[in-house]
């Protein structure tokens, strides 16, 4: 029985194909896909069909598990060295007066992750990074926990940060090629696993940095490391859940290449077998035959070497094909180089903030501090569940909710500037880290949904790379800006603000469409 997917707008066999099923291709980002490769688009369809028609199985929920923690890792690393970096600049002093040199040595190692991790997934596909990066992340974070000096525990940073670098652009990437359609709201929520890697770290911080640390008053002279556990604890513990969680993933689950990887390589009869196996498994009807993909012809360009040039560099120049992929593929880099600037601003240099608040208020004990830093990230639970609700709405689907999420930030961000209780200082911080993760939850999903699949994994690192760059620039920015008074916040409520437009300037509204 050949099997042919219901869409819209029809892209008719070519001729002579008397056996190839006739394929009907959506609008939007696949009517652009099928003027680059046709038949490409036409398998796509095909595939997107066959998921459709396996549908939500106990796979995709374990997937949602295990990819998850990808994205908890993330935010815990990024967490983890923020958090350390007061007081193992207290112990060990900083080389420089002005560059907060862990802070920098994490975006330098998440901007090299992102781009080892992303470009390489794309030519040798998404199995092997997703099976050791959280490895080794674990095996520098426990290193990170012994380091002697301040210059040996940036490198170790850098080290972890770049295995963590990429986790999310796989994960992402990996769970939405396994997803039907009806289900593409779940990669929205998969941002929760985010919130919970801050939420953990935060914890854990309020545990150790409070009991653990040396008086927030106390010089590098008399700060010593017995009296300075917290942050060597903090990363132990730390090292030891993503030590766990990356054995978890070998042990759970056996990671196949993704369906999508897999069409626009040309190897039908390996994806056959993925799909089918699932299927079997879970009883689910499938219909799709390695006949009904090989009659529609040959991808572009798949005859080659994938370490050919040629196929190499289309993974670039894929992402710019037509006008309006490029119009796309540029506002998305300048939403991602954006955030980027915004959170080493505010997430990085969040606990000297909120100390300079608490001793403003009467209180900056290491305690207080903490638990107000652990209370603000527990909030951000909030924000992926309140988006994976919005982005299914009709009336604002992908792109309002990107709006939304960042007017929401800029207007409290604004307001925060003004607390002088430490209720208020509590209460707005969090209200600002449940609302930008609002924005977060919905652009880490809406990024692989627009871009193609033989190319997204690229398009993603790309982003994600100058994301980086942008996390660099606000770490120099917080560096030479005094991080202990309102103007550091003052920007990023203006950046923030830039973000409103950016997402609404964006071509492709993704919501109920099957991704290419």
């Amino acid at each position: 029985m050949s099997f042919v997917p219901k869409v819209q707008a029809v892209i008719e066999s070519g001729p002579g194909d008397i056996h190839a099923p006739t394929v009907e291709v959506e609008s939007g980002l696949q009517r652009e896909l099928a003027t680059i490769d046709e038949v490409l688009a036409r398998k796509m369809a095909l595939v997107n069909g066959a998921i459709d028609e396996i549908g939500m199985t106990p796979f995709q929920w374990k997937l949602f598990i295990l990819n998850g923690f990808g994205y908890a890792v993330d935010s815990l690393l990024v967490v983890c060295q923020s958090i350390s970096q007061p007081a193992v600049t207290q112990e060990f002093g900083n080389p420089s007066k002005q560059i907060a040199g862990v802070a920098l040595a994490s975006q330098i190692g998440l901007l090299v992750g992102a781009a080892v991790w992303g470009f390489s997934a794309d030519v040798i596909g998404r199995k092997l990074a997703f099976n050791s990066s959280l490895f080794i992340c674990a095996t520098f974070v426990l290193i990170a926990a012994g380091m002697p000096n301040y210059i040996s525990f940036c490198a170790m940073v850098a080290i972890y940060s770049a295995g963590a670098g990429g986790n999310y652009i796989l994960d992402a990437t990996n769970f939405l090629e396994f997803l039907p359609v009806s289900h593409a709201w779940v990669v929205t929520f998969l941002a929760v696993w985010w919130a919970v890697g801050y939420t953990i770290t935060g914890l854990l911080a309020w545990a150790f940095m409070s009991n653990y640390s040396c008086d927030p008053d106390a010089t590098v002279a008399e700060c010593a490391r017995a009296d300075n556990m917290g942050w060597r604890y903090l990363h132990i513990t730390c090292g030891g859940l993503v030590l766990v969680a990356s054995i978890l993933r070998l042990v759970l689950i056996r990671m196949a290449e993704t369906p999508k990887w897999l069409v626009s390589q040309n190897r039908d009869q390996e994806l056959i077998g993925i799909l089918s196996g699932i299927s079997k498994r879970y009883n689910r009807p499938f219909h799709l035959t390695l006949e009904d993909l090989s009659s529609q012809g040959r991808v572009q360009g798949t005859e080659k070497s994938v370490f050919s040039a040629l196929r190499l560099a289309s993974h670039f120049t894929g992402l710019f094909s037509t006008k309006r992929l490029t119009y796309s593929t540029i506002m998305i880099i300048i939403n991602w180089l954006l955030i980027g600037t915004v959170s080493p601003l505010y997430t990085i240099f969040l606990p000297y903030y909120l100390q300079s608040r608490g001793a403003d208020t009467g209180d900056n004990s290491n305690y207080t501090t903490w638990r107000n830093y652990a209370i603000n990230q527990a909030a951000g639970l909030v924000g992926p569940v309140i988006a994976a609700v919005l982005v299914e709405h009709r009336l604002l689907g992908r792109r309002r909710t990107l709006a939304i999420g960042a007017a929401i930030t800029t207007a409290l961000q604004f307001g925060y500037t003004q607390v002088k209780t430490p209720a208020q200082n509590v209460g707005v911080s969090a209200a600002i880290t449940a609302a930008s993760n609002i924005y977060y939850g919905t652009i880490y999903a809406y990024t692989p949904e627009i871009l193609p699949s033989a190319h997204r994994a690229t398009g993603y690192g790309l982003c994600v790379v100058l994301n980086r760059v942008g996390g660099i620039v606000g770490v120099l920015v917080g560096s030479y800006a005094n991080v202990r008074t309102t103007v550091p916040l003052f920007i990023c409520a203006g950046l923030y603000a830039a973000l409103i437009v950016t997402s609404l300037l964006l071509p492709f509204e993704s919501r109920g469409k099957r991704t290419v």
